[in-house]
């Protein structure tokens, strides 16, 4: 039924529990998975702050791109683990869900399963919800992993 399943990842527990779900549904249906996280443009932080830094932004990027590739990591051993076949992407937006809805289209997904949340504190507040801007937006079925 599904041929290509898109993971958005934020490295959270929960998150990871979404992994695991949508790996094991690859499993069961032959798919593959596409990995994504998505890292928010820090430009408008920072300026918004009054805090503009080259070095101070450089650090905050390459800081966010060593996350992104160890929960980009953490998809691909899951579905190393059970032998699907995985793609992960890392992409830098303002509106993750936009990336997110992007990246679905044009890699030709079938399904997207995320959790319902998953950032606390002030990265919540600041992103909102992206699981409901994504359900929102979206063309194709979504998978909500509570």
């Amino acid at each position: 039924m599904f041929k290509n399943i898109l993971i958005p990842t934020d490295g959270s527990e929960l998150s990871q529990r979404a992994v695991r779900t949508a790996v094991d549904l690859a499993k069961i249906h032959g798919a593959k998975i596409t990995g994504i996280h998505v890292i928010p443009d820090y430009h408008l932080l920072i300026a918004y702050e009054g805090a503009f830094d080259p070095v101070t932004e450089e650090r905050i990027e390459e800081e966010a791109r060593a996350r992104a590739e160890s929960y980009l990591a953490f998809v691909r051993k899951n579905a190393g683990d059970t032998g699907v076949q995985c793609d992960t992407v890392c992409e830098t937006s303002d509106h993750p869900y936009d990336a997110i809805l992007k990246t679905a289209d044009a890699r030709r997904c079938d399904l997207i399963v995320m959790t319902s949340h998953g950032r606390k504190g002030l990265a919540a507040v600041l992103l909102g919800s992206e699981t409901r801007k994504v359900l929102t937006h979206t063309h194709i079925p979504v998978l909500v992993v509570r």
